[in-house]
């Protein structure tokens, strides 16, 4: 099983996720850069954090037009898991791969900090490896995470105990229908080892590989 990392203008999360699944978790992995338009050999496709083209216009709004999301469509449309964090988040609903829009923090300010989250679905090939209704720590640093969808949320996976960004519903994660596109704005690749304050974000990732052994 392979992990691609999508490096963007502006990324700044890549390396962190390669350090995860490679160092931690010993899985293969490898950048797979904007111009690309392969995802040849890749299981699970992860849109890092960062600031892609240094959010202009809005974030993800150019990203989503790069060469390789081409590709990470065809992914997703043909099951393959594919997972967005923070900024890859955005990229995903600016791509339209998940629901909704994600807008200023309704305080107008940048978040950064720890916060806590209840698993709304254990049942995902992101979360399998969380009970239903677990409370887990992860940090957030953004200042456009406000989840907002003109319908009910839906397919929500993570949600904020305490909304640290008005989002819709408290989302902090949100799935598709099918289950294997994920969108979360806290930051898991940030906490998957103990000196770095938690390892919560660790079950994410190990749920990606238990899910890929087993369909191997």
């Amino acid at each position: 099983m392979t992990f691609g990392i999508v490096v963007f203008p502006g990324s700044n999360c890549d390396a962190d996720v390669a350090h995860v699944v490679g160092t931690v978790l010993g899985q293969p992995w490898r950048y797979v850069w904007h111009l690309e338009t392969s995802l040849a050999g890749i299981d699970c496709v992860v849109l890092p954090g960062g600031f892609s083209y240094g959010d202009h216009l809005r974030p993800g709004a150019i990203a989503r037009f790069s060469p390789i999301m081409e590709s990470v469509a065809r992914h997703a449309a043909a099951g393959g898991l594919t997972i967005g964090i923070c900024n890859g988040f955005q990229v995903l609903v600016e791509a339209g791969l998940l629901p909704g829009a994600l807008l200023r923090n309704e305080a107008l300010e940048f978040r950064c900090g720890w916060v806590d989250m209840t698993v709304e679905r254990a049942d995902t090939p992101f979360t399998r490896m969380y009970r239903p209704g677990q409370v887990v720590r992860m940090p957030i640093a953004h200042g456009d995470g406000r989840y907002f969808v003109t319908d009910e949320p839906t397919d929500v996976v993570l949600r904020y105990v305490d909304n640290p960004n008005g989002s819709m519903g408290a989302v902090a994660g949100i799935a598709n229908h099918r289950g294997n596109v994920f969108g979360l704005m806290p930051h898991p690749e940030r906490c998957s080892e103990l000196d770095l304050g938690g390892i919560d974000g660790l079950g994410i990732f190990r749920s990606i590989v238990r899910e890929l052994a087993g369909a191997r």
